[in-house]
């Protein structure tokens, strides 16, 4: 049960990522991931960088608190978090955005397709008007425009 409970959370946190990217971040918390899609910022760190932390604090909580009593459920949700966490840091800053050279040379059609959308999203400079607020999830468009990439 704390396995599906786990696997769950992961899935769910991708809604959760569209949800807090399109609401919060595009929304009243862009004074810190403006710079994100601007690049305004020198050196390797952002103000978008601060919502490792934000996102860390209760996942930390979740997992800490469901630990003190034979890892209960609250555990399981955090586990299920910071996996879903984990895979955002290496898709997303090192994979697309490619903050250390790693992963460069794929020709995998989601990871390509994956790569395309986020892209999509970041041709938006400001908070308004953007797509693809998500992450592990790639709309079929994506893929179609991999395999068809003239439009034909």
């Amino acid at each position: 049960m704390n396995f599906i409970l786990t696997v769950i959370t992961f899935i769910l946190m991708e809604g959760a990522t569209w949800l807090i990217h399109k609401y919060v971040m595009h929304g009243f918390l862009w004074v810190l991931h403006k710079d994100h899609h601007d690049h305004s910022t020198e050196g390797p760190l952002e103000k978008n960088d601060y919502f490792f932390f934000i996102f860390a604090l209760p996942t930390i909580a979740l997992m800490y608190f469901g630990s003190l009593h034979d890892f209960n459920s609250l555990f399981y949700i955090g586990l299920g978090i910071m996996l879903y966490g984990m895979c955002y840091f290496f898709v997303h800053d090192l994979f697309i955005h490619q903050r250390l050279k790693i992963f460069t040379h794929t020709r995998n059609p989601y990871f390509l397709a994956l790569r395309r959308a986020h892209k999509q999203h970041h041709k938006h400079t400001g908070k308004e008007d953007g797509e693809c607020f998500g992450f592990l999830y790639v709309p079929i468009k994506y893929f179609k425009m991999f395999f068809n990439p003239a439009g034909k």
